[in-house]
C-alpha cells in the first residue's frame, strides 16, 4: 500500500549549493483542510503542481515581509526549489527585489516557451531522483548570472548570521568600503529586501525557530536574547510580522513553525 503522505527532498553539490538549500517533492491525499496563516520569510520558493499533467500550475513566490491567508488547495503531487537567501538571483533574469510580496506563474516570469521547457523536464523524468536532477540541470544551464555572489551581498549575509540584530546599513557600507546607497542597491537586487528589513525578518524567524517545541515561553527573556530593545519593541515587530500577538502565534501554530491556524 503506497504510504498517505511522501516526502522526499535532494541538497545539491557545487555549484548551486550556495544558492538552492534543497529541492523537494511532496505527495499525499487530496483532503480539504482549513485556509492558514503563512508567515513571511526572506526566501524565494518555485512550486510546480504534477497533478494534472502537462497542465500543472508551476509558480514562484517571492521574499515575503508579511504574512498571508493560503487557501486549501487539491495539488497533492507537488516538485518544489527551496531557495537559500538570495538564492534566485542568478536565475530570475531580474533584480530579486521586484518579486517582494509577489507570487508568479513560472510563464509570467520566464516566458512560455522557457516554462513549458521546465514542465516537460520533470513531467517525463521517470523517478523522484530523476525529477530533482531535471531541476538542477535546468538550472545550470538557465542562470543568467554567474553563479557567486557580490562580495559586499556575502559580507552582509555572514554579518547577518552572526547577529540578525545588526540594522545599520551604514556601518556595513563603510566596513566594505562602499557608499550606503550603492550597497542597499546590491543588497536588494540580490537579496529581494533592503538590508534593514532582511535583518528583521531573520530575528523574527529565529524567534519563531526558538519556540518550535516549546509550549511555555518567557517572551522578556526571549526578546532580549534574540537582540530586541525591550517586550514591547518585541511585540511590536512579532504583531507586524504575523499578524498575531505572540500568545496568539503559540495556541494557532501547527507541525510547520510557518503555518498557521486561522483563528475560529
Amino acid at each position: 500500500m503506497m504510504p498517505s503522505v511522501f516526502f522526499q527532498h535532494y541538497v545539491p553539490q557545487r555549484p548551486l549549493a550556495e544558492f538552492v538549500a534543497f529541492f523537494w517533492y511532496w505527495r499525499g491525499h487530496a483532503v480539504a483542510g482549513s485556509p492558514e496563516r503563512i508567515l513571511p520569510m526572506a526566501t524565494v520558493e518555485l512550486v510546480i503542481n504534477l497533478g494534472d499533467g502537462h497542465k500543472a500550475n508551476a509558480g514562484i513566490s517571492g521574499p515575503q515581509s508579511k504574512s498571508f491567508i493560503l487557501e486549501s488547495a487539491s495539488q497533492r503531487e507537488l516538485l518544489g526549489i527551496h531557495f537559500k537567501p538570495g538564492g534566485a538571483f542568478p536565475f530570475l533574469g531580474s533584480p530579486c527585489g521586484e518579486l517582494l510580496n509577489l507570487n508568479l506563474t513560472l510563464a509570467d516570469l520566464w516566458g512560455e516557451r522557457k516554462a513549458a521547457e521546465l514542465l516537460a523536464r520533470v513531467h517525463e523524468a521517470a523517478t523522484v531522483a530523476e525529477k530533482f536532477q531535471s531541476l538542477e540541470h535546468w538550472l545550470i544551464l538557465n542562470a543568467t548570472r554567474p553563479l557567486r555572489r557580490h562580495p559586499a551581498v556575502s559580507y552582509a549575509l555572514q554579518e547577518f548570521q552572526r547577529d540578525p540584530g545588526l540594522l545599520k546599513s551604514e556601518i556595513l557600507a563603510e566596513s566594505i568600503g562602499i557608499s550606503q546607497r550603492r550597497f542597499i542597491q546590491l543588497f536588494r537586487d540580490e537579496m529581494g529586501l533592503a538590508p534593514k528589513l532582511f535583518g528583521r525578518l531573520q530575528r523574527f524567524q529565529q524567534v519563531i525557530q526558538a519556540i518550535a517545541s516549546r509550549d511555555t515561553v518567557d517572551w522578556r527573556e526571549l526578546a532580549l536574547a534574540c537582540g530586541y530593545f525591550d517586550q514591547a519593541h518585541f511585540i511590536h515587530e512579532f504583531k507586524e510580522f504575523s499578524s498575531l500577538t505572540p500568545g496568539e502565534y503559540l495556541g494557532l501554530r501547527t507541525a510547520h513553525p510557518r503555518h498557521v491556524r486561522l483563528p475560529a
